[in-house]
């Protein structure tokens, strides 16, 4: 490998060490859940999502300038996007709770939080992974982890959408909790589009 193409692995690491801490800082807002501090912590989780475009801002800087990448410069582009996507849904299940003024935190919503950290753990062994694409034994193994991983969230969002309707009575409630469990449906779901694109590249270039 070329020492300049360092720099993209390093990027991609980078960004998904920041999706799981902004996927970990997710589950610490739900457990010590307080409507009166959703303020200060959307600005804490703003701030991770902030470095994490900065990597984004990094990664486009390079591919314009650069006269040969390791693999497809528009690959590297889609990946990138990918994995920046990964913190801003997680951004996003926050802002939920606050557009919605939700006073209180229902256990599914700290189970799937902690569904979506197992996700991103996967992502950075995968992006640590990634590197060494031609040569790795773990790789293909770790993208059906973390297709699993989606299956498993798919499962628990099924079933926390059905309890919703049987159990709660509150129309605004049960319109607030399926805007929360769609948006952390779609953590789930930006960490396997992750995975597919690097399945994709693989394939394209071994």
């Amino acid at each position: 490998m070329a020492k300049g193409d360092k720099f993209y692995f390093d990027n991609f690491v980078a960004s998904a060490v920041l999706a799981k801490e902004a996927a970990v800082y997710l589950v610490s807002c739900l457990e010590n859940y307080s409507p009166n501090n959703i303020e200060q912590m959307m600005q804490q989780m703003h701030g991770i999502e902030h470095r994490a475009d900065a990597k984004k801002h990094e990664m486009n800087e390079a591919l314009a300038k650069a006269f040969v990448t390791p693999v497809d410069r528009e690959d590297l582009d889609m990946l990138s996007h990918q994995l920046d996507d990964v913190t801003d849904k997680i951004e996003e299940v926050l802002q939920m709770f606050y557009i919605n003024n939700v006073l209180e935190i229902k256990p599914a919503a700290v189970e799937f939080a902690k569904h979506i950290v197992r996700s991103c753990e996967l992502l950075c062994t995968l992006m640590e992974e990634f590197e060494n694409f031609k040569r790795s034994k773990k790789i293909h193994r770790l993208i059906v982890e973390l297709n699993d991983a989606e299956e498993e969230c798919d499962k628990l969002y099924l079933a926390s959408m059905r309890e919703l309707s049987r159990n709660t009575s509150d129309v605004l409630a049960v319109i607030a909790w399926r805007d929360i469990y769609e948006c952390l449906e779609a953590c789930a779901d930006a960490c396997e589009h992750a995975s597919e694109c690097v399945g994709t590249v693989i394939m394209k270039n071994t």
